[in-house]
């Protein structure tokens, strides 16, 4: 199989990033060199994951090949989530604006807040004791 015959997409959430390779084939999906139901235990997560193949495109013809580094299990579902998002437009560019109107191509923009010096957290200040 050519390289051109797989498509690409990145997604980001918080710190977690997601490379989603897509392929024809058969419906496996290799996450972090572990199987899918095993990365993902909950099934709101693989639901969310699969959303937009399951509007746009069959599950059961694409192979998935995902690398997630940073975050936590809920971060790393949103990213795959855009970066399968990407990958099917990069495939198919008539069905970008149904994405975008999903919702399934939005970047969320909220990071952690970084702590202040001087204070406990980002927001939270020590206590205060007046004598």
């Amino acid at each position: 199989m050519a390289k051109q015959d797989e498509t690409i997409g990145i997604g980001r959430r918080k710190t977690a990033v997601s490379a989603v390779r897509m392929k024809r084939g058969s419906g496996n999906i290799d996450v972090n060199g572990r199987e899918f139901e095993k990365y993902f235990p909950l099934q709101l997560q693989r639901d969310l994951i699969m959303a937009p193949l399951q509007k746009f495109s069959n599950p059961e013809k694409v192979d998935l090949i995902i690398r997630i580094k940073g975050g936590g299990l809920e971060a790393q579902a949103e990213a795959t989530r855009l970066g399968i998002s990407r990958a099917l437009v990069q495939e198919d560019e008539t069905i970008k604006s149904d994405l975008k109107e999903l919702g399934y191509l939005t970047r969320d923009p909220r990071k952690r807040e970084r702590k202040k010096y001087g204070q406990k957290g980002a927001r939270k200040r020590f206590q205060f004791s007046k004598r």
